[in-house]
């Protein structure tokens, strides 16, 4: 893999590079993120590892710029730990949160995570176009119909109607959203999940009836 790593604290870069290229992969580095779009603009990665207060430009600002012409997974590096910040990441893109300080060998895990579960999305999308009464879902081309008008969702929107789909009829608790649709255990916060429905629903506008709640344990879709 090509992993570009972006933090303006040489030391934090050098230890990533380390573990990056041990495992076998390619470490690529920027100190700031208007030098980490450049390079985006310039070359194809397979994930960036963002650290959010940098200068020239932050983090939240070079992903949502990067995120214009790439597809690319990101996980956010950062030592502010405040549940707004993670919510903001995960609304611009960002596949997962990785707060300092850390060790090496999670950053390691959360990258073959985010990896993994990204190439499960890939081979399950399809030409399938799906249809819940006047709510269509093409599946890859990441389009959301209602009644023939369609919606932009953010890319976590979507990631959960789709996992939704993909488990339609089956009851889904708040903690098993968090492991399978962010990759990681963010214990004890399930606001982060609600949060993201709630906002889902209010898209889906009279189709929000087929996402049910659960109560004292999550959701499921019934459609």
């Amino acid at each position: 893999m090509k992993i570009l790593v972006v933090d303006d604290e040489l030391m934090i870069r050098t230890v990533l590079r380390e573990y990056i290229e041990f495992e076998g992969n390619e470490a690529f580095e920027a100190s700031d993120g208007m030098e980490a779009v450049k390079m985006c603009k310039e070359n194809d990665f397979d994930i960036i590892l963002m650290d959010i207060m940098m200068p020239k430009l932050d983090g939240f600002s070079a992903v949502k710029e990067i995120k214009k012409s790439k597809d690319v997974p990101v996980i956010m590096l950062s030592a502010r730990t405040e549940e707004y910040d993670k919510l903001f990441g995960f609304e611009i893109g960002a596949d997962d949160y990785v707060t300092k300080p850390f060790s090496p060998k999670e950053v390691m895990a959360r990258i073959n995570a985010v990896t993994k579960r990204k190439k499960n999305e890939i081979e399950a999308e399809n030409t399938e176009i799906i249809k819940f009464e006047g709510l269509t879902v093409n599946m890859a081309g990441r389009e959301v119909y209602v009644d023939g008008e369609r919606v932009e969702l953010t890319p976590k929107e979507y990631e959960i109607l789709f996992y939704f789909i993909k488990n339609r009829g089956i009851a889904i608790s708040r903690e098993k959203f968090l492991m399978d649709v962010w990759g990681f255990d963010f214990y004890g916060d399930d606001r982060t999940v609600d949060t993201h429905i709630k906002m889902l629903r209010s898209n889906l506008k009279q189709y929000r009836k087929f996402i049910v709640t659960l109560r004292g344990l999550g959701y499921k879709f019934e459609a």
